[in-house]
């Protein structure tokens, strides 16, 4: 598996990395390459111009400022899967850092490169809409589009030709879980399931749940957040009832690693397990 010929750059920052793509012909951006490259070396992406971030370091880093953290695109799995203020803060992130993958691939592979990749089996999208994060790209204007907003379907996002993501920014949650089913060849999720709450007392007083591997792209299960609403953190049984039927009006994937019936049915029991989780201290 050889990839075909490409040129090489690497710039030292990101104007320089953005001049670079403007003018390379069919030009794409190297951050961590643990997805990019096996594509080019099967061929499915053919890249004329390779644009390597690493030569710009200041984008590696996780900073928190109060309750609010920001996330350069470089930063590696293993720098948020050690992230000791992530644990605490925003463990949803936390739990899909240190369940992404293997060794290489998190010491390698970065949160920017495996969200504007976007896998329907990742799991990094699915703690980003439950924290409802925002994403900062860089182009001819600088912009701020939500999480909402960013994962568009398969492999495609709202970072548009000639733009780069920089950074990721979003509120604590300190409530919040992430829990999936592996593939145990791969590590991607069959299913995964993000869960972010907002506790008044001993009761969910709002939720935010996401699911990934399901569909061709993550999506919130709304009516499972209504669902949780005024629901005990003690009360399994609620828990598990208001998670029912999370795959509602979604167009589950079959394929051979699981059939669409049986993504639908692990829904259920992975967002109760999320929502559950999400209530323990940390």
């Amino acid at each position: 598996m050889i990839p075909a010929t490409f040129n090489y750059f690497r710039p030292h920052s990101i104007e320089e990395a953005l001049l670079l793509l403007r003018q390379g012909e069919v030009a794409k951006i190297l951050a961590g390459g643990q997805s990019l490259v096996p594509m080019m070396k099967l061929r499915l992406t053919e890249p004329k111009t390779l644009i390597d971030l690493q030569g710009v370091p200041e984008l590696a880093y996780v900073t928190w400022a109060g309750g609010h953290c920001t996330v350069g695109t470089l930063a590696t799995h293993a720098m948020l899967a050690a992230d000791a203020d992530l644990r605490q803060k925003a463990a949803v992130l936390w739990d899909a850092a240190n369940a992404l993958g293997d060794p290489q691939v998190r010491n390698l592979g970065t949160i920017g490169g495996a969200c504007v990749h976007a896998d329907p089996a990742a799991d990094y999208p699915a703690a980003m809409l439950a924290l409802e994060a925002c994403f900062i790209v860089a182009g001819e204007k600088t912009r701020e589009v939500p999480a909402a907003e960013f994962f568009k379907g398969t492999f495609e996002t709202a970072v548009g030709d000639g733009e780069i993501l920089t950074k990721i920014t979003f509120d604590a949650a300190p409530h919040s879980a992430y829990v999936k089913l592996e593939h145990p060849a791969s590590h991607y999720a069959l299913v995964g399931v993000a869960a972010v709450l907002m506790m008044s007392r001993d009761a969910i007083e709002d939720a935010r749940v996401a699911i990934t591997g399901l569909a061709d792209a993550p999506f919130r299960a709304s009516a499972v957040e209504r669902a949780l609403r005024g629901v005990k953190a003690n009360n399994v049984a609620a828990i598990k009832s208001a998670c029912a039927g999370a795959a509602a009006g979604q167009s589950a994937r079959s394929d051979i690693e699981a059939s669409a019936a049986y993504r639908a049915a692990m829904a259920d029991v992975l967002t109760a397990r999320a929502v559950l989780r999400a209530t323990e201290p940390r």
